[in-house]
């Protein structure tokens, strides 16, 4: 009992000079947590003594937990260019640098500098979107999901929106086809079966309540073998026999062709808007290489229609997400591809790979056992799915430890790499070159 008398009364306790430099609100807060956890633990006998400094430290320790930021910067050496865990799309410095005195200033958000007066603020990429890919009109929202459903909502309330079985995908985050047509107020008319869709199974779904063709992109898996889809152009033909709106959620859409024959499977945006679709909707943070949002393009008086929607406000961007989303579209429209980062880690040389591997290994090799290999890594974030790309990565061994206990002290530095046949393999598909030495300095620190 003596040792409950001497815990200190909580206000008393919180002038301690050691808090003098933190918020007293938040240290006050924690303060009671730990001396009532202290109480608790001398009552259960599992505390015998302690001194007041020991309960001070304890309340700085949490109070530096709480406001330590928990959204921090990673190196990623997975391979995985479009990584969704850790954050998709990397952002151009430069570019950012740019958006930040329009984000920490006033701006013309939704004033026309030409006219004086109120303006809207999706015209600050609609002449950018128009001059790239030859679209009516264009809208920006906060995801692609949030464009599929605004899309759906918009033209077919109680009506028919005619899906091939095999595309009714579920991807990350239990994002459902069925259910969002469903929340959507869309009826879901299926056709064909998961391996086989054929034209003439469009053409006999339409009828008087029949609002729209949908094609979805199947972004995390592929079906082979004994299958047959049909070709969005194809679609879009229908559509125009049938008086319907033709729409296609490409997922991540991408603006140029691809390396290593990944358009194959994956036509741009462009090879797409040749055939003059009704809407297309994509993401702006996967392939095209720049921030989070659902961007919605296709014709004008359908575009129209959507921004007259109430749930448009409810999805619409930040000053941010337009300004730096307008300077990455316009890093397309000028041909300065090597400002995305995206597309320059993707069209990388191997033989640039290479040189890189074994800059680091020959700078480690004294601590671990390395070795450059040529293998293959994924893009990522639902883009061109089961298609892999080559890539170069360098394998550590230290001593007897397992790979799993490689990546749990390499994770604790904010490392982050991959596990491959049992190996530990930083891949440098996905390494900056200004990572590296950042990467040499993490190695050396945890095992020297």
């Amino acid at each position: 009992m003596d040792l409950l008398k001497s815990l200190p009364k909580v206000d008393k306790f919180v002038n301690n000079k050691a808090f003098e430099a933190y918020s007293k609100l938040l240290i006050t807060s924690i303060a009671k947590d730990v001396i009532n956890q202290t109480r608790a633990n001398i009552l259960n006998k599992t505390l015998e003594s302690f001194q007041e400094d020991d309960l001070v430290n304890q309340v700085i320790k949490k109070y530096e937990e709480i406001t330590s930021p928990s959204l921090q910067k990673v190196i990623n050496a997975t391979g995985i260019i479009v990584h969704t865990n850790l954050g998709r799309s990397l952002i151009n410095s430069e570019s950012f640098d740019r958006v930040k005195e329009v984000a920490t200033s006033y701006n013309n958000l939704e004033y026309s500098l030409k006219e004086g007066k109120r303006g809207e603020r999706y015209s600050h990429i609609v002449d950018t979107l128009q001059k790239l890919t030859g679209c009516e009109d264009a809208v920006v929202v906060n995801n692609n999901a949030s464009a599929v459903f605004l899309i759906l909502n918009t033209f077919a309330k109680n009506k028919d929106v005619v899906v091939s079985r095999g595309e009714l995908v579920e991807i990350g985050g239990s994002f459902r086809v069925p259910e969002v047509m469903a929340q959507s107020g869309a009826n879901l008319k299926e056709i064909g079966t998961t391996n086989k869709t054929h034209p003439r199974d469009y053409e006999n779904a339409c009828d008087e309540n029949t609002s729209m063709l949908m094609k979805v992109h199947k972004s995390n898996y592929s079906i082979e073998g004994f299958t047959s889809e049909v070709s969005y152009e194809e679609i879009i033909k229908i559509a125009n026999e049938k008086n319907v709106i033709d729409y296609y959620d490409m997922g991540s859409g991408h603006m140029i062709d691809l390396p290593y024959n990944l358009d194959l499977s994956e036509p741009s945006l462009l090879k797409y808007m040749e055939h003059k679709p009704s809407l297309l909707s994509f993401s702006g943070d996967k392939l095209l290489g720049s921030v989070q949002a659902g961007i919605i393009v296709g014709k004008k008086e359908l575009i129209e229609k959507i921004k007259k929607n109430q749930l448009l406000r409810m999805l619409r961007v930040d000053k941010i997400t337009l300004a730096l989303l307008e300077d990455n579209l316009t890093s397309y429209l000028k041909g300065d591809l090597d400002d995305i980062p995206t597309l320059k880690m993707l069209n990388e040389k191997t033989e640039v790979l290479e040189q890189r591997a074994n800059s680091l290994k020959e700078s480690i090799s004294d601590i671990c056992e390395c070795e450059v290999i040529h293998t293959q890594s994924l893009i990522g974030g639902g883009t061109t799915p089961n298609k892999k790309i080559p890539t170069v990565a360098l394998s550590l061994q230290y001593k007897n430890y397992k790979p799993n206990k490689i990546e749990q002290l390499l994770r604790a530095q904010n490392l982050i790499i991959r596990i491959e046949n049992e190996k530990v393999l930083l891949d440098f598909r996905s390494i900056g070159e200004s990572e590296i030495k950042e990467i040499e300095e993490i190695i050396k620190k945890v095992f020297n």
